[in-house]
């Protein structure tokens, strides 16, 4: 038993939410995974989740939807407006929700008890990405593991450039986000306003008074947390009334990127193969489509394949780079103020109000429903 080695089919490096999620949907199926993380268990993220149709569907079959604390917050409609149009645009699905807005460590708690409940996740095992990938062995508690493949979910910093091409598509931009209460209801509504500095977007947040919301503000300018107060007070007062603030918010680098490893030797998974500007509100749902195409290769190709690693990327990167250059396009239109910016966003503004089917095609978008691939 000494030199016993334990056979696994996949270590998923990185216990992030797309890491914890990637290495449960995985252990659900006939797979042997293992999930290591080198640092401790992951502090209380406060922050929100836009979650689409199409994710809501995934962590419903998990059997983690109906098990979050608190109710998540659906977004029955979305008004979009900038500058120069009186009117918003308005969507609204009758069927279903769009989306549901909720609690990230909730969601990530979740997972992560299932993972330990089934004793395949470790923490504190920082060991070299070169030994891991090379050897495709690692050692936890005097124990051996083999595994046949390896799932890197190590988020947007994952810069290691012996292992990928990393293409960041823009720089100095970062986003604004944070929880304010409000004296009139939300009416389970997302807004998204295109500002001279940049979009702001409004999100219902779980509560049950239904009169709390979460906002997010991406920019290329810095801004004082004083500023984002006046300016969402200036949009929202008249739709949401009195307005009062968190004490503080959160602040991070937007690093629209994409990246390909340098030989087909591992997967990458959510960020860490691709992040885009939160204009969308789907950066986080593109991980989990990443997880869906993966599980649906995995039905057609053994997994010593070696062509499933090629497909993977394949088909990933044609979404990604999709979203990377929609989002970039639409967020320098705006940033961009001039008669010719101003004349294109005018025309896609019209252009949706007046068309039925494209208003359906962004509907679809919004939901996770429309497949690019």
């Amino acid at each position: 038993m000494k030199n016993k080695i334990f056979n696994y089919d996949f270590l998923v490096v990185g216990a992030g939410l797309i890491g914890t999620l990637t290495a449960l949907r995985l252990s659900q199926s006939k797979y042997k995974v293992l999930i290591i993380d080198k640092k401790s268990e992951p502090l209380k993220d406060n922050r929100t989740l836009a979650v689409n149709a199409n994710s809501k569907d995934f962590l419903d079959q998990l059997g983690l939807w109906r098990k979050l604390k608190s109710a998540p917050e659906p977004i029955n409609k979305i008004k979009i407006s900038d500058n120069t149009h009186s009117s918003p645009l308005v969507f609204e699905n009758e069927d279903e929700p769009m989306g549901n807005v909720i609690l990230n460590h909730e969601l990530l708690s979740l997972a992560k008890a299932a993972l330990i409940k089934k004793k395949i996740l470790f923490y504190n095992v920082d060991l070299p990405l070169s030994n891991i990938l090379n050897t495709k062995t690692i050692q936890i508690n005097n124990k051996k593991y083999s595994f046949k493949h390896s799932i890197l979910c190590l988020g947007k910093n994952f810069t290691d450039k012996a292992f990928i091409n990393k293409h960041v598509f823009t720089h100095d931009h970062k986003s604004y986000v944070g929880f304010f209460k409000h004296s009139i209801q939300h009416y389970q509504t997302a807004y998204e306003i295109f500002t001279p500095n940049g979009p702001l977007a409004i999100l219902p947040a779980p509560n049950k008074t239904k009169k709390v919301s979460t906002f997010i503000y991406s920019s290329n300018k810095e801004n004082s947390y004083q500023n984002i107060k006046a300016l969402i007070k200036k949009y929202f007062h008249s739709s949401h009334g009195e307005l009062i603030f968190d004490k503080a918010s959160y602040q991070f680098e937007i690093l629209p990127h994409l990246s390909k490893p340098k030989s087909y030797d591992f997967f990458l998974v959510g960020d860490a193969l691709r992040s885009i500007h939160p204009v969308a509100g789907q950066g986080w749902n593109l991980g989990i489509k990443d997880i869906q195409q993966l599980m649906i290769l995995l039905s057609s190709y053994d997994l010593e394949n070696p062509n499933l690693l090629k497909k993977y990327y394949d088909q990933r990167s044609i979404e990604s780079f999709s979203y990377l250059t929609f989002t970039n396009l639409l967020n320098a239109l705006y940033e961009n103020q001039n008669p010719i910016t101003n004349f294109l966003t005018n025309l896609g503004f019209k252009s949706l109000k007046s068309s039925k089917y494209l208003r359906s095609i962004f509907i679809k978008q919004a939901m996770g429903r429309l497949n690019l691939i």
